[in-house]
């Protein structure tokens, strides 16, 4: 399914909104102009009194109303991120159209924000969505998997990031700040519970030590008893706990009246279930139904499925959130030719430790110099299942760290009519990411595995004349290590685990300036520019795992690899625990090392003119960039590793910020056009053994364009309307690669993955006293998208049907804000939609939603 709409779509829906709220100025000269005291016009209480109140946000280093801020910004308060139930990352696709979470089969999460986002698996992988807390790079997604708790406030800016932020993203950022300790005392208690045995605790002390110093304290736990997930050929096994503790110390230093010291640490602990796949098909070359392309017949691997396993994908077509299935623990655990099996549970055991040092000191003639230090570690074990069926088809032990440190300084300062600054950044990172799989049942490791059998018993039956290749399966058919050829065991029995792994070592340096010029108290303008440097180092592969790989890689791989390339010498033989991948190049099996050095000089330029007071008119073009990345792939050869260079984004757009009728309406409208060059995608490209294996790639040329639009409508003193809209549309323009059959094909004209040509956003907050002593507060929230694609869009298989979720909450809370009681639920029509698709190479497999969840909570402050 390929997606082209005419551009007149877009325009024609963007024009039509913004011809209605540009409209609303005439109208709003009715209303008594805003210099008139409200006490002369209306009594106290009156609606003219009413208007939307300003979020400050650091958007451009330095505090300032979102509405003055010329860019696309989302920014959420603590009250509104409290009242719709917001504790994550991903709860943010509930409020910001345009923007998906989807969640990798390793569990590391791909944002993706107006279609640019990097679908990929490894831990090792940085975003295209930057995410920052108190303006501290958290570089890598899998950092935020710990709860949200005792924000100020979140910022979502849109567009590429780079002149301001010391992290390159082609998309745009996330910025959390968190609440900063004050110089009085203050005490929170909160408890919840709900379905699936949930219970939540949170708490908050903040204490003013001295005039000069103040410290904050918090914690939550998140904690679900009972899996949602069960599976469906073991209905009494559930999959799905939740337990998760967030913690966070703040310590606030004013040394001297120039002088600001904040220090911070946030960690968590995250033991949770990992998540259970949804089997619902066969791959292209597992499919005995399935014609390859060029022959008559189905795939030679179509003949290898575990016994059952079409029958169970047939018959258990999964039908709504909870149904999934696993390998049981009695097989998983399983010792397999002298490698030990997987006997712990399908968990998380995952750690993150962050630390902030932030200081500012002010000079006599109103120059600030800022200093920004992070040190952020991640520690990962993890045990998954991604099968999608009652069969070891690919199981893994997740091992991985990142230990990440960054510095930044930089000196603002401030004329009449100019805001500048000017600084460095120096960043650098060390990630070791591996997983070991076991595949017992994987069609493909057993038609392999089966091959390499044949080759010593009956070359014939793959297509080989015995007299010719005979001498040469004779010398490769001999353990290196004991000098003996291989059982039949040992070789049926082979390619039933092997481990992947990645070191890398990654710096990041870059200087930067921006200025905003006050040409007239009506237009200014804004210009930025950062050079940045980024380098990487990198050494990994795909190894053996206690001789499970040896059979196989010595007997049928080195067969093949000396037909196919024409050697005079088959290639050295793989050792026990050694590296299997191979390089044409050198004829070895071997680590497989990279080395890259890019720089970027990444800019922005943007006019905006005031025409009256609360407008803002805008136009801006930016160029962003996202560094080169290096997959950690499952490398049978050494270009499956290939790192792909880094990519770039010049992004146009016009836009308007506004507020209308006494300050009541706000609406934020843009238009944006992406011209996208090397867009990092996963690819495949051929192979002679496995037809195709997969791979890094750049695009050359790809776009995106569309328009949005923010409204928020104070309709009364208690009622507030907030709603948003996105149309996109997202098309790579030119791409040549191979499918997974290896053949050549053209991707021109597809979609970008999980980027939905409509998205919607819609809460009411709705807030009003009672009684002398009680009020009532309460939500409702909701967002629909249209069709998108997670893969292949000619395959329907990948297609992630349109769908909508709701939310809401309602809570009795005490007017002097002493305790507050609430219910609320999520995905309130237990709406079953798709998250994710992807392949184990053997099953396609879908990742769905989590159903319908309810609580209760009681909060207490002192």
């Amino acid at each position: 399914m390929k997606r082209q709409k005419p551009f007149s779509r877009i325009v024609f829906g963007g024009a039509s909104a913004l011809a209605i709220t540009l409209s609303a100025p005439a109208l709003a000269q009715e209303t008594t102009p805003e210099t008139t005291p409200p006490a002369a016009a209306q009594p106290a209480n009156s609606d003219s009194d009413l208007k939307l109140g300003s979020i400050t946000v650091t958007a451009t280093r330095r505090e300032e109303s979102a509405q003055d801020v010329p860019m696309a910004i989302q920014a959420f308060s603590e009250d509104t991120l409290n009242q719709l139930n917001i504790n994550s990352v991903e709860d943010l696709t509930t409020v910001v159209p345009g923007f998906s979470v989807s969640q990798s089969y390793q569990g590391v999460p791909t944002y993706t924000l107006r279609g640019i986002g990097f679908n990929t698996i490894n831990l090792s992988a940085t975003s295209t969505v930057g995410t920052y807390v108190d303006e501290v790079a958290y570089p890598y997604p899998f950092m935020n998997s710990g709860p949200v708790f005792d924000v100020s406030r979140v910022e979502v800016l849109k567009g590429p990031q780079g002149t301001l932020f010391g992290r390159n993203t082609t998309a745009g950022l996330i910025n959390v700040v968190t609440n900063k300790p004050v110089d009085e005392f203050q005490a929170m208690a909160k408890a919840e519970v709900g379905n699936y045995d949930t219970w939540n605790l949170e708490g908050m002390v903040n204490l003013p030590i001295s005039e000069t110093v103040q410290a904050r304290f918090a914690i939550r736990s998140e904690n679900s008893d009972k899996g949602w997930q069960r599976s469906m050929s073991r209905p009494d096994e559930d999959r799905g706990t939740v337990d998760k503790l967030g913690f966070r110390a703040a310590l606030a230093l004013q040394p001297t009246d120039k002088l600001d010291v904040n220090l911070s640490y946030n960690g968590w602990i995250n033991k949770s279930d990992t998540i259970a796949a949804q089997g619902i098909g066969l791959t292209p070359s597992t499919d005995p139904t399935f014609i390859v392309p060029g022959t008559s017949g189905p795939s030679s691997t179509a003949g290898f499925n575990a016994p059952g396993l079409i029958a169970f994908l047939q018959n258990n077509r999964p039908s709504s959130s909870k149904d999934a299935d696993w390998v049981p623990y009695n097989v998983r655990s399983q010792t397999i030719g002298g490698v030990p099996g997987m006997t712990d549970d399908n968990k998380e055991d995952s750690t993150f430790h962050a630390f902030r040092a932030g200081i500012n000191y002010t000079f006599d003639n109103d120059l600030t110099l800022v200093s920004l230090t992070g040190y952020n570690k991640l520690e990962r074990e993890a045990i998954l299942d991604f099968s999608g069926a009652p069969y070891q088809i690919l199981n893994q032990d997740i091992d991985g760290e990142i230990k990440s440190f960054s510095q930044e300084l930089r000196l603002e300062g401030q004329t009449d009519r100019i805001n500048w600054l000017v600084g460095a950044y120096y960043g650098k990172d060390e990630t070791v990411d591996t997983n070991r799989t076991m595949l017992r049942d994987n069609a493909n490791s057993n038609f392999i595995s089966t091959a390499a059998y044949l080759l010593t018993v009956n070359p014939a039956a793959l297509g080989f004349d015995p007299a010719t290749v005979g001498p040469l399966v004779a010398f490769v058919n001999r353990d290196p290590e004991t000098g003996l050829p291989y059982t039949a065991a040992e070789l049926l029995n082979s390619f039933q685990t092997y481990r992947d792994s990645g070191d890398f070592e990654t710096t990041t340096q870059s200087i930067f300036a921006n200025i905003d010029w006050e040409i007239t108290p009506e237009f200014s303008l804004t210009t930025g520019l950062r050079y940045t440097e980024d380098k990487q180092n990198y050494v990994g592969c795909s190894a053996d795992v206690n001789g499970s790989m040896q059979p196989n890689v010595n007997v049928f791989n080195r067969v093949f690899f000396t037909g196919i390339y024409g050697l005079s010498a088959p290639p050295p033989a793989l050792q026990e625990n050694g590296c299997n991948t191979y390089d044409v190049a050198t004829n070895t099996f071997g680590p497989v090392t990279s080395s890259t050095k890019e720089d970027n000089v990444s800019w922005r330029i943007v006019g905006n003119w005031t025409p009256r007071d609360n407008m803002l008119l805008f136009a801006s073009v930016t160029q962003g960039y996202k560094s080169a990345s290096t997959p950690v792939n499952a490398a049978s050869k050494s270009e499956q590793n290939a790192p792909a260079t880094q990519e770039g984004l010049l992004a146009y757009e016009v836009g308007m910020k506004a507020q209308f009728f006494n300050q009541r309406l706000q609406s934020n409208s843009s238009f944006f056009f992406y011209d996208y060059e090397d867009k990092q995608v996963a690819s495949f490209f051929p192979d002679p053994i496995y037809r195709a294996l997969s791979r890094l790639q750049n695009v050359p040329k790809s776009e995106a364009y569309g328009f949005e639009t923010e409204l928020t409508w104070l309709i009364n003193e208690n009622l507030t309307a907030m709603g948003g809209v996105t149309l996109l549309q997202t098309e790579i323009k030119e791409f040549d690669t191979s499918d997974s059959f290896g053949l050549p094909t053209s991707r021109a004209g597809d979609p970008f993955l999980y980027s939905p040509e409509t998205s919607l956003s819609l809460a009411l907050l709705y807030d009003r006293p009672v009684t002398d002593r009680y009020g009532l507060r309460g939500s409702l929230s909701g967002r629909w998208q249209s069709d998108s694609t997670a893969g292949n869009p000619d395959d329907p298989l990948y297609d992630i049907d349109s769908y909508g979720v709701l939310n809401g909450s309602i809570g009795l809370y005490t007017l002097n804000d002493t305790w507050e009681f609430s219910i609320w639920g999520q995905n309130l029509t237990d709406e079953y939609y798709t998250q994710q698709v992807t392949t184990n190479a053997n099953v396609v497999v879908r990742y769905g939603s989590k159903p319908r969840t309810y609580g209760a909570a009681l909060t207490y402050r002192f």
